[in-house]
């Protein structure tokens, strides 16, 4: 399968940025995976971070070798927990980019028992929006077939902690008979909007009050890539961008599933028409690779990305080298 291998973060580092890995103690995580990584600036100032820790280590057959027989894909569980159990923690960084300090998000107030394997709050994205803080990603452990709907989560933090007050499990618009909803965006500047797809483009408007969920854009724009959702979606200038994934689906040698995913940025005017598209990349070159989160901090893009399920990493890089690459400067790079 030919896909493009464009190593986005060695030509960052290039131009001026610099990688950190998130990396949280093994007396926490029990040495098993970090993932998924959502940076948010706070409104005072505070580089927020949400790490996604799962109870497996992942398993993906790097370059089409060594396929396990089960596949080239594989979750390697404790053998007395066989879930994919979700713990989310609220970690504040230096202006270094370091970790400073490390919340783990309480939420036994609102927890009931799952009843499905896939446990808790998936690929949470930090933001305010009219002053809360939020997380919002999806839950897939309330219906017995793992029916996922994105939830918004209100989120507190003190000197005692991080917790969660307040949850809803928002339904799809309309009939709400989708079987998985998850990786819409939020958009930092409209309150209570998401972007639902990206291509075609769909803006939805949630009301936590009302519990509604409702689309109010609509663009078919073209795009050759089928990007789905990712990051937040933020203000650079008088744009919107975002930073999305896209699938790869195919057969392995064995004839079983596989994937490569990559990712790509998309920019919208004010009137949110497609105005620039990246091709595919890849961050560091591993099949399995997700973004999160994305924020602008002190003249430089912050992105927070997981790498093949097992770490977790904030790059940054200045602003300026972030223009250039949407406007294609960059385009034959490897």
């Amino acid at each position: 399968m030919n896909i493009m291998r464009r190593n986005f973060v060695k030509l960052a580092l290039q131009h001026g940025g610099k990688l950190k890995s998130l990396v949280l103690p093994t007396d926490v995580t029990n040495g098993t995976g970090l993932f998924n990584p959502s940076v948010f600036i706070d409104t005072n100032g505070e580089i927020l971070v949400n790490i996604r820790h799962c109870q497996y280590l992942f398993y993906h057959s790097e370059k089409k070798i060594y396929e396990h027989q089960w596949g080239p894909l594989l979750y390697m569980n404790p053998e007395n927990d066989i879930t994919l159990t979700t713990t989310n923690y609220l970690c504040k960084l230096t202006e270094d980019l370091e970790i400073d300090e490390i919340m783990k998000i309480d939420t036994s107030k609102l927890d009931v028992k799952p009843i499905w394997q896939f446990v808790g709050l998936e690929d949470v994205r930090l933001f305010r929006w009219d002053g809360i803080l939020y997380g919002s990603g999806v839950r897939r452990d309330t219906t017995t077939n793992g029916q996922g709907r994105m939830e918004l989560s209100t989120l507190e933090y003190d000197q005692h902690g991080a917790r969660e007050t307040h949850r809803w499990r928002i339904p799809a618009p309309g009939a709400d008979d989708t079987y998985c909803e998850k990786n819409w965006m939020p958009i930092l500047d409209m309150p209570y909007h998401y972007v639902k797809w990206s291509n075609p483009l769909e803006i939805v408007k949630v009301d936590p009050l009302k519990r509604t969920c409702e689309v109010v854009i609509q663009k078919n724009q073209q795009i050759p890539y089928h990007y789905r959702g990712g990051s937040q979606v933020i203000k650079l200038g008088k744009y919107y961008i975002a930073l999305p994934h896209i699938v790869f689906l195919f057969r392995s040698e064995a004839d079983k599933k596989d994937a490569v995913y990559q990712q790509g940025f998309l920019v919208w005017d004010e009137d949110w028409n497609i105005v620039r598209y990246t091709a595919p990349f890849s961050f560091m070159g591993a099949d399995v690779e997700f973004c999160c989160g994305m924020a602008e901090h002190k003249g430089n893009i912050l992105i927070t990305f997981g790498y093949q399920d097992n770490a977790a990493y904030i790059l940054s890089v200045p602003s300026e080298f972030i223009v250039d690459y949407v406007n294609g400067k960059y385009e034959k790079h490897d």
